[in-house]
């Protein structure tokens, strides 16, 4: 019996050559984007400089998070406002916050960085996978994803630090663990409607290996989705870290924006010092929406029907 869907040459041809230039087509609409967003633009611009900032942290800062400054008199300078000698204020042993929130730079970004790039990897390692096999491979999957979503993220970190120890690494590990379920699903739902795409069927039958298929025809086509993912993925694990660190479960000797404003509660000064307040807290939520309005370009990548909005 023959072939019932042979590949002809120009089959063939189709199955690589659209992938190269939608991959360019791609990119080429993303800096569109960022370049006529003027809100994509303002993202960029703030995250650079967050990003600068985080890169030579211990140049801008002027000085050690932990040395406790003091006045002519050698009194301990306390809770000092807003100065030319202190641009933040001074905590309640006379710390510079300014050194504290340029420090806290660092640990945002590479818990945001490093946790979304991991999930990012494991989401879409799981979603491709469960959307091409389907059958009991998707079945099985897509279970253990809903036994994650039942597990709640803060105890789940209570748990984990109290088994190991407060740190940043553990952190990234809760989120890690917790948060490549929502880009498993969302890349599933993605390779299961590539996967019926003609240019699939094409590679199927000229013989292309299940891992090749994944490799070069599924996963270009999910990339532009995961990276949209990444980037919300980026704000969520600089939010946990923050939310954690608030809650006192962080690392106390690592630099952190939750860091900070817990120290603030906890010596009941968030009232009346708002110094100690308002740079941590107004540096977490510029950092998010840069990341935001960046991915709102990249969306509209992914979703052509924002672009006409």
């Amino acid at each position: 019996m023959g072939n019932p869907n042979p590949v002809t040459e120009t089959e063939s041809k189709v199955i690589v050559k659209p992938k190269k230039k939608k991959r360019s087509e791609t990119l080429r609409l993303f800096y569109k984007n960022i370049l006529t967003d003027k809100l994509a633009l303002t993202g960029c611009f703030i995250l650079i400089v967050f990003v600068i900032v985080a890169l030579f942290a211990n140049f801008i800062a002027p000085y050690d998070i932990n040395e406790m400054h003091r006045d002519g008199q050698g009194e301990i300078k306390r809770l000092q406002p807003p100065s030319t000698e202190h641009l933040f204020g001074t905590t309640n042993v006379g710390r510079d916050i300014f050194s504290q929130v340029v420090q806290g730079a660092k640990t945002a970004l590479l818990v945001g960085i490093l946790a979304a790039v991991l999930v990012t990897f494991v989401g879409t390692t799981v979603g491709v996978i469960s959307g091409y096999y389907g059958g009991w491979v998707d079945a099985l999957l897509m279970r253990i994803v809903d036994i994650f979503y039942a597990i709640p993220f803060i105890p789940f970190v209570i748990v984990l630090v109290t088994l190991l120890e407060p740190s940043i690494w553990n952190v990234i590990l809760a989120v890690s663990l917790l948060s490549w379920r929502t880009v498993a699903r969302i890349v599933r739902s993605q390779v299961l409607s590539v996967a019926k795409r003609p240019f699939i069927k094409a590679a199927r039958i000229s013989g292309a290996s299940n891992f090749r298929i994944m490799w070069k025809y599924v996963l270009p086509n999910v990339v532009p989705l995961a990276l949209l993912e990444m980037a919300f993925m980026v704000n969520w694990a600089i939010t946990a870290e923050a939310s954690v660190a608030f809650l006192g479960l962080g690392d106390p000797e690592v630099p952190s924006w939750g860091q900070i404003l817990h120290l603030a509660f906890l010596t009941g000064n968030s009232r009346d010092a708002w110094w100690w307040m308002i740079p941590p807290g107004l540096a977490i939520v510029l950092l998010l929406v840069s990341i935001f309005f960046i991915a709102r370009a990249l969306e509209s990548v992914v979703n052509p029907r924002l672009r006409s909005r």
